[in-house]
């Protein structure tokens, strides 16, 4: 996306586009990877450092809140930030924390009543389970815990009568 589309989708969405707020737009949309704050505020630093910690974290907000940008919430990490402007859900691993977009598909709606009077805003789906890259981690870990290194001993009787282990 040019500098252009970005200041336009900016002031679309009610926004001043400030250079710190350019920034932060600018690097979501070319890096999809899913970055954390202090990731972003990083990268943006270390190019233009005009931008604080605090700077960052409010343009973020006030990208979520415009609708320009969704906060992926994982339990137990940081957040991440996603600036992909089509319906998709979400993968997240559960050993790497990795965050993975998925092809979109219509989620069934919550049965009739059963939220209540709650007024729903959207239905956000959130995969969670392990990666390409953590699988086979997982396996080869299993595999070592499932063949023990020393094979088990036998209880066996010696001449004397006395039992004993042999290997």
């Amino acid at each position: 996306m040019d500098t252009h589309a970005i200041r336009q989708r900016l002031e679309d969405s009610g926004l001043r586009c400030t250079p710190q707020r350019y920034s932060v737009m600018s690097f979501l949309l070319e890096h999809p990877g899913h970055p954390t704050a202090a990731e972003i505020s990083e990268a943006i630093n270390s190019v233009d450092p005009r931008s604080s910690r605090a700077t960052t974290y409010n343009n973020l907000r006030d990208l979520v809140e415009a609708g320009l940008v969704r906060e992926v919430a994982v339990e137990g990490r940081a957040a991440r930030f996603d600036a992909r402007n089509i319906q998709h859900h979400h993968f997240i691993c559960d050993r790497c924390g990795k965050v993975e977009d998925v092809e979109y598909y219509t989620v069934p709606s919550p049965a009739a009543g059963s939220l209540g009077k709650r007024v729903v805003r959207e239905c956000e789906l959130i995969i969670r389970g392990l990666c390409n890259q953590c699988v086979p981690q997982r396996r080869a870990t299993a595999n070592s815990r499932s063949t023990p290194k020393n094979p088990p001993a036998s209880l066996t009787r010696g001449t004397n009568g006395r039992s004993r282990l042999q290997p």
